[in-house]
């Protein structure tokens, strides 16, 4: 007789489950635990005595729980995993390079388009702080701000009116614009109030917005007048750039010929045409040096400044609009070849006058994905549309989601990001009250009440350039009438005036050293390994160091040059390799992100 046909018989032998005479649940489980093999059910019916029963049953619940731990503790090891950290020494690719004058447009080329909102900016500072008009320079005394338009009524103060509010009363507010008191009835927020304490211990400036019929509105604060003026400025600002075509903005910013005075690296001579224009929303023309468009990726053969990219650049601080940008000077990013080049967010802000030097070092991190991590290798498991010719980063993944946000609920784009197919960028023609339908939107977003933080992802490899930057005094007194000489004389056909040193920055990016540090990761544990040990042979044993977690991705082959062998945390972490001392250092840590 089968094995299962005997205790089938053994049941109903012992065990009748039909009629009256149908076992109840105590029946069962004593049934159970005579004839089980689990010695400690057993024993929970047979022992005699409350106390013996009582530990019996402690005895074997223990057991339990320790059953179930340890299957947790098996479950969870299986996806530990062990992170190497390689150090190439080998010629390395060098780096795409975005510069950007902080100004993004030449001041006498949109003054056109900006004088309303300017005269309105200078008329309600002069109401409320009491300085007249700014006449300290020439291009500025050519118009007169104080006559212009006299008796109109203000379009940009109407749309978003300034106002200044007293200490401790929310009720009233003294105008911008025509410095008498009016009453508020509408929600205050103040700009700080998520992010920091502050005690309203002073009178507080802000701007009212409304939504689209006007029924519910907001007033926005600032504990400074200065960045209340500056927010207000900047939204009118984009209102009146996003109607702009985009070839007539190219035009009004600053060519490569202009922005780039001299170029060499890695000991030879550039000029602008190893620069490919890349125009920012908020920055104008921008300028990237070995940019992906190139046929091949330049590469440098010696660490050190003298083998970097080495670049002068014509800053013209009297084409600066005053409201826009409160310092002078350029923005440098450092990023690959196929990443979009944040600037607004990671910027590296560049002085005049001065010889910024930029030293790198290289870090190429990787990480496994699911089931160790939550990060993702491409778009394909997160669901936002891609509005940036990039490849993946969370930076594009959370503006793009933030984006297609404001488009969905505000019907328009934002204007600093890039245009989504179908979509128009805001201006108050199309929607007159866009301002705050985004202002909403943005504090929910930071709130993350929009869920976008939720949907994106870490990416599981990218490349971190980690910068140090030096300052030195340039040019030096000794040598800047010469210099300065020589240099309008080469730029006499792009720039018509005579350059001093408050108008050039010198910037040098180069790598400290020709080493690359590579974080890799790959699964310290297998399906075989949880085998017994008699079915699959003798295991090898290793000495692993616990590091800290880092960002990780698959094992691969170990490139030419570089040292990879599980036994160097034995030997001291050092051996000799093509004549060079490398390094690799294991680890171990738990997955799931």
């Amino acid at each position: 007789m089968a094995p299962g046909e005997k205790i089938k018989a053994k049941i109903k032998k012992n065990l009748p489950v039909t009629g009256p005479q149908a076992p109840n649940i105590k029946e069962l489980m004593q049934w159970y635990c005579l004839n089980t093999n689990t010695h400690g059910c057993r024993r929970i019916v047979v022992s005699r005595g409350r106390l013996r029963r009582l530990l019996w049953i402690l005895f074997t619940l223990t057991a339990v729980a320790l059953i179930f731990w340890q299957c947790a503790l098996l479950i969870s090891s299986f996806y530990t995993v062990s992170v190497s950290i390689k150090v190439h020494f080998q010629k390395l690719d060098f780096p795409a390079v975005t510069i950007c004058n902080i100004n993004p447009y030449r001041y006498s080329a949109v003054r056109h388009l900006l004088a309303d909102l300017e005269q309105e900016t200078r008329a309600a500072l002069k109401t409320l702080y009491g300085f007249s008009e700014i006449t300290s320079r020439k291009r500025r005394e050519a118009q007169s701000w104080s006559s212009a338009r006299k008796g109109t009524d203000p379009k940009f103060l109407n749309l978003a009116p300034l106002m200044a509010f007293e200490k401790g009363d929310t009720g009233k507010a003294r105008d911008f614009f025509t410095g008498r008191k009016r009453r508020v009835n509408a929600r205050i927020i103040h700009k700080a109030s998520d992010v920091m304490h502050i005690h309203n211990s002073k009178e507080v400036v802000g701007f009212q917005l409304c939504s689209n019929d006007t029924s519910d509105c907001a007033v926005y604060t600032f504990s400074s007048g200065v960045n209340a003026i500056q927010e207000w400025y900047k939204l009118h600002y984009m209102n009146i750039m996003a109607q702009v075509s985009q070839e007539k903005k190219i035009n009004m910013s600053y060519s490569a010929d202009e922005l780039l005075v001299t170029c060499f690296f890695d000991g030879v001579s550039c000029d602008a045409r190893n620069f490919t224009l890349f125009h920012h929303p908020m920055y104008g023309n921008c300028y990237t040096f070995n940019n992906r468009q190139n046929e091949t990726i330049l590469s440098t053969s010696m660490g050190g400044s003298e083998f970097g990219l080495q670049v002068i650049l014509y800053i013209n601080e009297e084409e600066y609009n005053p409201f826009l940008v409160s310092s002078t000077g350029a923005k440098v990013i450092v990023h690959r070849q196929d990443e979009y080049p944040f600037v607004e967010d990671v910027g590296t802000e560049i002085e005049t006058a001065m010889a910024t030097s930029i030293g790198m070092h290289l870090t190429e991190s990787f990480k496994l994905s699911d089931p160790y991590s939550q990060c993702t290798e491409d778009w394909s498991d997160v669901q936002i549309t891609n509005i940036y010719n990039a490849t993946y980063s969370l930076q594009i993944c959370l503006h793009s989601c933030f984006q297609a946000k404001m488009v969905e609920n505000c019907g328009c784009a934002q204007y600093s990001q890039p245009l989504p197919q179908g979509a128009d960028y805001c201006n108050y023609q199309q929607h007159p009250n866009w301002m705050y339908c985004y202002y909403q939107l943005h504090q929910a977003f930071v709130r993350e009440e929009l869920g976008c933080q939720s949907v994106c992802k870490e990416a599981c490899s990218f490349k971190e350039w980690t910068l140090t930057t030096s300052l030195a005094q340039w040019p030096s007194e000794v040598s800047e009438k010469w210099l300065l000489s020589v240099l309008t004389w080469d730029q006499s056909q792009q720039i018509k005036k005579k350059l001093n040193k408050t108008d050039l920055a010198k910037l040098l990016i180069f790598y400290k050293d020709l080493n690359q540090r590579s974080i890799m990761e790959n699964p310290a544990n297998s399906a075989p390994e949880f085998q017994p040990q008699a079915s699959r042979g003798p295991k090898n044993v290793s000495l692993m160091t616990e590091m800290p977690q880092t960002q990780h991705a698959p094992r691969k082959p170990a490139p030419q040059g570089v040292v990879s062998d599980r036994l160097q945390p034995l030997l001291g972490l050092k051996t000799q390799a093509r004549g060079l001392d490398q390094t690799e250092t294991w680890g171990s840590r738990k997955g799931r992100g």
